[in-house]
């Protein structure tokens, strides 16, 4: 394990940056967003003690408990039927005990194929009725599209990749490692199984799939803190204001180095969560009603929004603020953020109308290739209709540190994170005064 390099951003030092920075990225001294605040938690959270946060594990335990400490030390009330902060619920994963697949009568190395399945046994040959469907995404084509339908099966499938895409390939291998974790015992009774190969040059695919799998119970934890709306004629709806907390945990060591620690990813909107909490705490001005929410388990699969969505009444949430990967600048340059699924409502305009007088600027999501309106927690709710978008500063197409374990704290920009989550704060402050109410997304504009 790589020690952390020495790392000091304090208060002083934003009183020493030159004059050239202190223009380069703009911080209302009147934001009420707390430096001091989002330092301590972004280190704390993306320290190599919480172990990257995995679901499930000793270090995402020991981050949920911090972030609870966090909102019970801003006097944040617990979301009603809980009696702590933190929302417990099962969770179940499948383990896969044994894999074989041939293509074309071709045997698979077991490091090129990729199971996930909640069956306990698999038996597959291109003959069965009714067949197993053979996708292929080749070299021109854009995994990403087949993403929900690989990880979410609604059918049997055999996925051929083709390894221009091995880190797509990778990725899913990560999500199928952390066991194929789902909400309800019985699971999917759909599988896919997905391989590391071209495409046959005749075209004709040919398989065999034989598996089994074991599970296992899980408890998870959403971190959820509430401040109830002043105004009675409000209270009753709700504003959300979210991040995820749990990361990667250990993976394979880079230069004696195997902590994946998600400084970026999410450390950085779940502080942003955390400091938002702090500021509207202090001003005590809220209309309706905030739920501040650190989820789990959404890098295997969105399972900690999936959970705390059926909790609540979505037709009583107005909006959704989900904040992902905003410790750098995005490619609009300082003073800037993207909001997803900026068209699908006027969520985005009604924040940028609150910056009027700022420097701050919200774009829409530059990169509609990544889908990544549909890869964070906002999509479990934009398919309930709440206007729930995720406002990013990644430059994800050219992130190296994304889901490494070189994404730490050293990597982050705090002077422009603080102008980010000081901007959201602010133009918010129309949805939470009851001023402005977002128009709801069309669920069936989210079908992917």
């Amino acid at each position: 394990m790589r020690k952390l390099l020495p790392f000091v951003l304090s208060l002083a030092l934003f009183s020493h940056l030159s004059l050239a920075q202190k223009k380069r990225v703009a911080v209302p001294k009147t934001s009420g967003v707390a430096p001091a605040t989002v330092e301590r938690v972004l280190k704390t959270l993306a320290a190599d003690d919480m172990m990257g946060r995995a679901s499930g594990q000793p270090g995402g335990l020991k981050a949920a408990q911090f972030l609870a400490a966090e909102f019970r030390r801003i006097q944040l009330s617990t979301l009603p039927g809980l009696t702590s902060y933190e929302q417990v619920f099962p969770a179940y994963e499948s383990q896969v005990a044994a894999l074989f697949v041939t293509v074309n009568n071709v045997s698979i190395p077991k490091e090129k194929a990729i199971l996930l399945s909640t069956q306990p046994h698999l038996n597959w040959t291109d003959e069965d009725e009714p067949a197993t469907r053979v996708l292929v995404v080749g070299p021109g084509d854009n995994p990403q599209q087949y993403m929900r339908d690989i990880i979410r099966p609604r059918e049997n499938l055999v996925v051929l990749i083709d390894p221009v895409h091995a880190a797509v390939f990778e990725r899913v291998k990560g999500y199928a490692n952390h066991g194929g974790m789902r909400l309800d015992k019985v699971g999917n009774t759909f599988s896919s199984v997905v391989v590391l190969t071209p495409a046959p040059a005749t075209g004709k695919v040919t398989f065999r799939v034989a598996g089994n799998t074991t599970l296992r119970t899980l408890e998870l934890r959403n971190v959820v803190g509430v401040l109830p709306g002043k105004d009675p004629a409000r209270a009753a709806e709700q504003v959300v204001f979210s991040g995820h907390y749990d990361h990667l945990g250990v993976i394979s060591a880079v230069a004696g180095d195997s902590i994946a620690n998600g400084a970026d990813d999410d450390a950085s909107g779940t502080t942003a969560v955390v400091a938002l909490a702090e500021y509207f705490k202090k001003k005590n001005d809220n209309a309706r009603t905030l739920v501040f929410v650190a989820f789990t388990a959404e890098e295997i699969g969105g399972f900690g929004s999936q959970y705390f969505s059926k909790q609540l009444d979505a037709a009583k949430i107005v909006a959704m603020f989900n904040i992902e990967m905003i410790g750098k600048q995005a490619k609009f340059g300082p003073n800037t953020a993207f909001i997803t699924g900026f068209d699908k409502s006027d969520f985005g305009t009604l924040l940028q109308a609150n910056l009027k007088s700022t420097p701050f600027r919200f774009e829409p999501d530059p990169y509609l290739e990544q889908n990544l309106f549909y890869r964070s927690d906002n999509a479990t709710l934009a398919r309930l209709g709440v206007p729930a978008h995720t406002i990013s500063t990644d430059q994800i197409p050219t992130d190296k540190l994304y889901h490494s374990v070189n994404d730490e704290v050293e990597s982050m920009d705090l002077l422009n994170m603080t102008a980010v989550i000081s901007a959201i704060g602010q133009s918010a402050t129309g949805i939470v005064s009851g001023q402005q109410t977002p128009t709801r997304i069309a669920p069936e504009s989210v079908n992917k």
